[in-house]
């Protein structure tokens, strides 16, 4: 359900009638991994903010310094919460928009972020090694348009619970034209932050994992033992 908008309307508008109303943090707050975004931040930054939710991350990122900051998110309840909620930031921008056909000229942003957005479009897979065709494409749309608007230095930050074996497949394709890198943080639980950089360059290894996208992984039925190439006895020629 996380997948269909109208999942996220019927959240956003059970929660703002909760006492506690407020955003919800996935992956924790800003605070845990901002040392990891700062490496990329510098004055002048125009931002976008991918699947915004009812997340501080927008703010935060203002009171970096990062301005002007759009923030999209499909659920048309969530952008007016927001709205409302950040009327005294004229500087952030909050609108109704599909991360797969993003609303802006090309090169628009030095900085595009999403948290927990990629993981929400890839929750009905039930094997991460073979991802379904429809949604390797659905991926492919949103980082598609994500290089398109970034401009040719821009940086892309994703984070997500999806470590590399799994996740840098998607973001290893040279059409993107950035290079892969991924950190971790968190205490009792680890997460992953992916600093993808425009117009850097994968390695080798990486450009293998993105081939490795669109060939289904075959996993043999039995697992072959020691024996099963070599009869040497190792046991009995140990000499203690």
């Amino acid at each position: 359900m996380y997948k269909e908008s109208g999942y996220w309307d019927t959240r956003y508008e059970r929660e703002r009638a909760l006492p506690e109303a407020g955003g919800h943090e996935w992956f924790g707050p800003y605070e845990d991994f901002a040392h990891l975004v700062r490496r990329q931040l510098r004055s002048g930054l125009r931002a976008l903010v991918l699947g915004c939710g009812t997340s501080s991350l927008s703010a935060d990122l203002y009171a970096e310094g990062v301005s002007p900051i759009i923030s999209i998110d499909y659920s048309p309840i969530c952008i007016k919460e927001m709205t409302e909620r950040n009327a005294d930031i004229p500087e952030i921008s909050w609108m109704v928009m599909d991360a797969r056909q993003l609303q802006f000229p090309d090169e628009s942003f030095d900085l595009v972020i999403e948290k927990g957005t990629l993981d929400s479009m890839m929750v009905d897979e039930k094997d991460p090694w073979n991802i379904t065709p429809a949604t390797v494409n659905l991926v492919d749309e949103v980082l598609s348009e994500v290089s398109r608007v970034l401009t040719p230095s821009g940086c892309f930050i994703s984070v997500t619970f999806s470590p590399p074996h799994f996740r840098t497949r998607h973001y290893a394709q040279l059409k993107y034209d950035w290079s892969v890198s991924c950190d971790t943080y968190g205490r009792d639980f680890h997460y992953f932050l992916y600093t993808l950089l425009k117009g850097g360059k994968l390695t080798p290894y990486d450009i293998e994992r993105g081939q490795s996208l669109h060939k289904p992984r075959v996993i043999p039925k039995t697992v072959p033992t020691i024996s099963a190439y070599d009869d040497e006895d190792f046991l009995r020629n140990i000499q203690i």
